[in-house]
């Protein structure tokens, strides 16, 4: 799922490690209501959770936790879960200010847009390989990934099998869930097939 409303998007600012400050009040309001969601919908069932190292991923998924009755600490949260590993020098920066100072000719699916960032085949390759990991240590148990965007969209790639390219654009909503449901070994090869129940789901209470 994506994180909650979160500050940078509202300051304009890139929101790496250090230019993200964390939710703003609506993102913490829909953290807390997102928590009471999936603790109804998981009951008594095995889970575990897991974000991104961001603040605004960090933030929703001890919300979660909380709700949830789920350990959460430092060592649930990865990089590899993570939106654009953008160059540190351009961390905090207005967004505009970044987009025209790190600007890349010839940007792709695998030359980055900006000088410095990951292309885009790199972060389907860097979250795809995480998501493949707890899908596979986790078999038979339900995962609750706490990311952004870009997270949910490499989901079509890593469980959907899609090319790095699709032919087809996504909107993912703050606090949104997306699930993907599996019966078959998430290790086997050829690979499992998964099954796409929702997407960008922002259901919230009356």
């Amino acid at each position: 799922m994506r994180h909650g409303d979160s500050l940078h998007k509202h300051e304009r600012v890139t929101g790496g490690p250090k230019g993200c400050r964390g939710l703003t009040e609506t993102g913490r309001k829909q953290a807390e209501r997102l928590g009471r969601r999936l603790a109804t919908e998981i009951g008594e069932a095995r889970a575990s959770i897991y974000s991104s190292v961001l603040p605004r991923a960090v933030e929703t998924a001890t919300a979660i936790s909380a709700a949830c009755g789920l350990p959460f600490s430092r060592d649930s949260q990865d990089c590899g879960l993570c939106t654009w590993h953008v160059p540190r020098e351009a961390d905090g920066l207005p967004s505009e200010e970044f987009l025209r100072r790190f600007h890349a000719e010839g940007g792709g699916v695998h030359r980055p847009f900006q000088v410095g960032n990951e292309s885009w085949a790199e972060l389907v390759t860097r979250v795809s390989r995480t998501v493949a990991d707890l899908a596979y240590r986790h078999r038979g148990e339900t995962v609750i990934v706490v990311g952004h965007a870009e997270t949910v969209e490499v989901s079509f790639n890593v469980l959907g099998l899609l090319p790095a390219y699709r032919p087809f654009d996504l909107e993912v909503s703050p606090a949104s869930v997306t699930e993907w449901v599996t019966d078959e070994d998430p290790g086997r090869w050829p690979p499992p097939r998964w099954t796409l129940t929702r997407f960008n789901d922002t259901w919230s209470e009356a």
